[in-house]
């Protein structure tokens, strides 16, 4: 069983081969990992290695980056330069995840569980990470934007599964995207000056939040649409 600790928290610790099972991993992968300082290291108590929470969130880390696409190495050097004091704000180059004017968000494993309790899992991980949500930062999880998080959040509090939030965020992403082109190209053929999209931007936001405003009132003014009649069965 795995070792509890009760301090002024209850910190739970796993030996090698329980860390490797919660992590879904081989015990040499997660060696390798070690040896690659992909992992900070165990607390020792004699001859025997004690992980924590924070190394399972790690692994659980590491397994999403590389299903994102990311090698090893890339993962080993955003680590360390992390490790070393590089600022949250060069995240977004190392994982090509641009701020914006979003603030991003700092949290603990323990934090990230709290805001979505019962949805930590590692595929809504995975996809967050790929979305470009989350990224990591030494024992730390960042989340790219507070708007986002408290918005993800409240709707799981509602009662929508953080799996749905994620994919409907991939949705609404492409359409940003979309929009964002069309407000650059409108800008850059009748406007000149390399500052016009940042300068324009407030009214470009201003447009999409009135249309996105509008177009929730006329649907919800809609009629409901009847379900399809049935053909008697002969």
């Amino acid at each position: 069983m795995a070792k509890d600790e009760t301090e002024a928290d209850t910190v739970r610790e796993y030996r090698t081969e329980e860390l490797a099972e919660a992590a879904g991993i081989p015990v040499r992968t997660l060696r390798f990992y070690r040896e690659r300082k992909l992992l900070p290291p165990p607390r020792r108590e004699g001859r025997i290695a004690w992980y924590d929470d924070h190394h399972l969130a790690r692994l659980r880390t590491i397994a999403a980056l590389l299903e994102r696409g990311h090698t090893l190495g890339g993962i080993a050097e955003l680590t360390a330069a992390f490790e070393s004091g590089r600022d949250v704000g060069q995240l977004g180059e190392l994982l090509g995840i641009g701020w914006s004017e979003e603030t991003p968000v700092r949290l603990s494993p323990e934090a990230l569980a709290d805001y979505f309790e019962g949805e930590v899992t590692p595929e809504n991980l995975a996809a967050s990470l790929d979305l470009g949500y989350l990224a990591v930062d030494g024992d730390a999880i960042v989340h790219v934007s507070r708007r986002l998080l408290d918005v993800s959040s409240a709707l799981v509090r509602e009662g929508v599964p953080l799996a749905a939030v994620l994919e409907t965020g991939r949705q609404v992403r492409a359409h940003a995207d979309a929009m964002a082109a069309l407000f650059t190209e409108l800008i850059a053929a009748h406007i000149p000056g390399e500052d016009a999209p940042t300068r324009l931007r407030p009214l470009a936001k201003s447009v999409v939040e009135a249309e996105l405003t509008m177009a929730m009132d006329r649907l919800l003014a809609s009629p409901p649409t009847p379900p399809a009649a049935q053909t008697p069965s002969s």
